[in-house]
């Protein structure tokens, strides 16, 4: 590769990686050919881009980029691979659905909203993140709970008193 081409790749890397705040790094050598395509169209179906990287071109995107990546480019040795995402679970998800049925990929780091997290047993943790959305629909439901509950409770009153005024009305 020369100057040239490695500056263009530090540069699209840099743009990428300007473009989100969720990054996973992991180790998917040894992947035979159809597990790598089967693992490429499940990033595709999530939303998440898998991109295998040379590591002194992502340190050094690492290091011109805005964001802090901390101790992340120490993780950048072997075979590496970048899942790129805008749902923080995601590349979790689907790095533990692969370890299923092999030990690879293997997660070495990763950068979500601004958080630094190294190593594999971090995997756990990382899967089960809830997204943005999850936590406004969570967050929207428990602010509905109780203005439900109030609704139902004045339905319920004036359903009684409707029962109370009908049955005078028949008496009379």
């Amino acid at each position: 590769m020369t100057r040239e081409e490695k500056s263009i790749a530090i540069e699209e890397l840099t743009a990428q990686l300007a473009g989100t705040n969720i990054v996973y790094v992991a180790d998917i050598s040894g992947l035979n050919a159809e597990t790598t395509s089967n693992l490429r169209r499940a990033c595709f179906k999530a939303g998440v881009k898998l991109e295998v990287v040379k590591n002194t071109l992502l340190a050094k995107a690492m290091e011109v980029s805005e964001n802090e990546y901390g101790e992340l480019p120490s993780v950048l040795v072997g075979n590496s691979a970048i899942f790129i995402s805008d749902v923080a679970n995601a590349p979790g998800k689907i790095i533990k659905d692969f370890r299923k049925k092999s030990d690879k990929p293997l997660l070495k780091g990763a950068y979500v909203n601004a958080e630094v997290y190294i190593g594999d047993d971090q995997l756990n943790m990382l899967s089960t993140i809830k997204s943005k959305e999850e936590l406004l629909g969570e967050l929207i439901g428990l602010l509905q709970s109780p203005a439900q509950k109030i609704i139902s409770a004045l339905q319920n009153k004036f359903a009684g008193q409707e029962v109370e005024a009908e049955t005078e009305a028949e008496q009379a």
